[in-house]
């Protein structure tokens, strides 16, 4: 028989934190594109990375204790925090694309 859990608050504001300083990293790393500095748009671009993987790992392990049977009682703060997540992940991925195309037009003139 399948158990419910609760997601610990703590746990769900690391996902929110994690997330929150991807999403900082990635709109750091576009503005140092467009002010030209398109290796430290790249370091931001790291760190939003980085940020961003800390809270999809808490994000998996909560998803493979789903899939052992251990399901969780999802409030609304929890689907903040996916929101959230997921969230930070598009502009991380915007901006990717945003320092790429700076790159493109420094070296073009």
């Amino acid at each position: 028989m399948n158990k419910m859990t609760t997601i610990s608050e703590e746990t769900i504001f690391q996902i929110i934190l994690h997330g929150g300083d991807g999403k900082s990293h990635a709109m750091e790393a576009i503005a140092l594109a467009k002010s030209g500095d398109i290796e430290g748009a790249e370091a931001k671009l790291k760190d939003a990375e980085a940020a961003i993987n800390q809270a999809h790992h808490i994000q998996t392990s909560l998803i493979q204790e789903e899939v052992r049977g251990n399901n969780a009682t999802v409030s609304l703060l929890m689907v903040h925090a996916q929101d959230h997540l997921m969230t930070s992940i598009t502009v991380k991925d915007l901006a990717r694309e945003f320092v790429d195309m700076y790159k493109a037009i420094s070296k073009q003139g």
